[in-house]
């Protein structure tokens, strides 16, 4: 029996992964660009078990027993396997347990695919001892999984092979890069989206004239913008292409047909917000990004954060308790109301927001060797069950 465990971050797109070229491999039709979470409050973790005595492969997700005939998890299985070590050729044939759960909603437009793949694909690297980078191998399981895969400011390259030998994930710096970004995740909504990631970016591709336009002329000039801007720690110009970007995604969204509406309200009021504040500030301070979900996250710098928060609290009240509302690292909440009214920004009702993450930077995945963190019994069940 050989057990194994490991977690891996949530990424958050600077620049978007919107459209494949190949559906099969996951080869997108441009780069992308995105920042690395800290696991401490946004994670996915993965256990894997492989026993001689197991009779199936058995798979549980957020304590739910799923089908193991899952198309992209077996990509990921078979494409590790090509790679595996040849001390582990008994291992080869054993039959395994994978148990995996999220600390954060799932299918709500949080990446929840991209940490739980990038989770997968590194604990069965470590279970067949694979060596090398295996972030095409994570991309096979969900596209933008690569990006977890580092740390810090990733990078995936489409690439140019029609294998997607080239289509990789590169860390363009580590978190110590730039130790002042904080990120505030603002959780809108936590249920499963209406229209999933895989078939919305299936019908842009198809029907949005608009994407072509930005795949070919507007990111390639954007990724090396945002590259430049991350190496010379350039807020300013990190967070206009941040705000530019998602801006035009969710415009490729709208001219979709038919449109997927993953904004709703409270995330067209946050953006609002965003510009209000940073018109007041004089510079740009606060950058917002939205993926595909209503949930909106802001990239600022540390010394603005008590500030921002002060305000996002003033506008979107509570409907529970502090401890259940701000989560994550630490929030100093100042004079109530003062820069609200400033503003002239009229309060949403209490529970717009459902709940407030203030995170950092983090690094790649990491294994577990603690008994205590496997998921699975020493029979190879949840502790659940």
């Amino acid at each position: 029996m050989k057990i194994v465990t490991a977690v891996a971050p949530v990424n958050i797109a600077v620049i978007k992964y919107w459209g494949k070229r190949d559906e099969t491999l996951i080869l997108p039709i441009n780069d992308s660009i995105s920042c690395t979470l800290a696991t401490d409050f946004m994670c996915a973790k993965t256990t894997i078990m492989a026993s001689p005595t197991f009779t199936d492969n058995k798979f549980w997700l957020n304590n739910e027993e799923v089908d193991f005939n899952n198309k992209r998890l077996n990509n990921c299985l078979t494409e590790v396997k090509k790679r595996a070590s040849p001390k582990c050729a008994d291992l080869l044939n054993w039959k395994i347990h994978i148990c995996s759960e999220n600390n954060f909603p799932t299918a709500a437009g949080l990446a929840s695919s991209a940490a739980g793949y990038a989770c997968l694909v590194s604990t069965l690297a470590a279970l067949y001892e694979v060596e090398g980078d295996i972030s095409s191998i994570a991309r096979r399981g969900s596209g933008s999984a690569c990006r977890s895969i580092h740390g810090g400011f990733v990078w995936w390259q489409k690439g140019v092979q029609p294998g997607g030998e080239d289509s990789v994930a590169v860390q363009i710096a580590p978190a110590s890069h730039w130790p002042e970004m904080r990120m505030i995740i603002l959780v809108v909504s936590d249920d499963q989206k209406k229209y999933s990631s895989t078939s919305g970016m299936k019908t842009s591709v198809e029907t949005s004239e608009l994407l072509k336009y930005r795949s070919e002329m507007v990111v390639p000039k954007r990724v090396k913008e945002m590259v430049e801007a991350i190496k010379t720690r350039n807020f300013e110009n990190f967070a206009r292409i941040t705000m530019q970007d998602s801006n035009q995604f969710h415009a490729v969204c709208l001219d979709t047909y038919p449109p997927c509406f993953y904004m709703n309200d409270v995330s067209r009021s946050v953006v609002e917000l965003v510009h209000s504040y940073n018109k007041y500030k004089g510079a740009t301070k606060v950058a917002y990004t939205c993926d595909a979900g209503p949930n909106v996250c802001l990239y600022l710098l540390e010394e603005s954060i008590d500030e921002v928060v002060t305000l996002i609290n003033d506008v979107f009240p509570s409907s529970v308790g502090p401890s259940e509302y701000f989560r994550g690292l630490p929030v100093n909440i100042k004079n109530r109301g003062g820069l609200q009214e400033v503003l002239k920004i009229k309060a949403d009702a209490p529970g717009s927001l459902k709940y407030i993450i203030h995170t950092k930077l983090g690094d790649g995945p990491k294994l577990s060797t603690e008994k205590s963190q496997h998921l699975l019994t020493e029979k190879g069940l949840p502790h659940t069950s």
